[in-house]
């Protein structure tokens, strides 16, 4: 199974700095908020013909990771 994070990619000169999508100006937020709205994953690569199953995954893959951190109480 490919690396999927290397599909996330970071550029300050593009969308602000978000995590984008291989480049394109399609970011990470824009996809996880289609999906929370009910769009299935083949209706969002229907919206976005650029995009592939991989790369939803990539965003969920990438949502799940930057959630799951502890919590240092003082």
């Amino acid at each position: 199974m490919e690396n999927l994070s290397k599909r996330i990619t970071f550029n300050p000169a593009q969308c602000g700095g978000r995590p984008c999508i291989r480049g394109m100006r399609i970011r990470v937020s824009d996809v996880l908020d289609l999906l929370a709205s009910g769009m299935s994953a083949q209706q969002i690569l229907d919206e976005m013909p650029d995009l592939e199953i991989e790369d939803i995954h990539a965003c969920l893959q990438y949502a799940s990771h930057n959630i799951d951190h502890p919590i240092v109480a003082a």
